[in-house]
């Protein structure tokens, strides 16, 4: 597994530095975002460290619908999937990205504004 030991969530992944984690497994972590922007703000995380979803090509199809599927059910277990929740990541420093490691936010528990 890939690891990048100045990446804070390497660091997080590999246990370096405590979270309130929700969910993991062999191949993703999740757990909540220190600045929550609502109610339900959780990130998830691949183990294996990947700066962007643009470093991600064709091959990486089921790993990237795994990933969605591992949000989906989180969504169902926090008890925001009936009401609706955003998934998102951001990609570069223009698309917002502010740790290059490759993650969703999950967000939901209030309405979110429109894009």
């Amino acid at each position: 597994m890939l690891v990048d030991p100045g990446c804070i969530f390497c660091r997080i992944v590999c246990g370096d530095i405590p979270s309130a984690q929700v969910y993991e497994d062999e191949e993703f972590v999740a757990f909540r975002d220190i600045a929550p922007a609502a109610p339900v703000h959780i990130l998830i995380v691949p183990r294996q460290h990947v700066a962007s979803i643009d470093d991600l090509g064709p091959s990486d199809a089921a790993f990237v619908g795994r990933l969605v599927l591992v949000a989906a059910q989180i969504a169902r277990d926090e008890g925001i999937a009936g009401d609706g929740y955003r998934l998102g990541t951001n990609v570069g420093k223009l698309g917002g990205q502010s740790v290059f490691h490759l993650h969703f936010h999950l967000l939901g528990g209030r309405q979110m504004g429109q894009f």
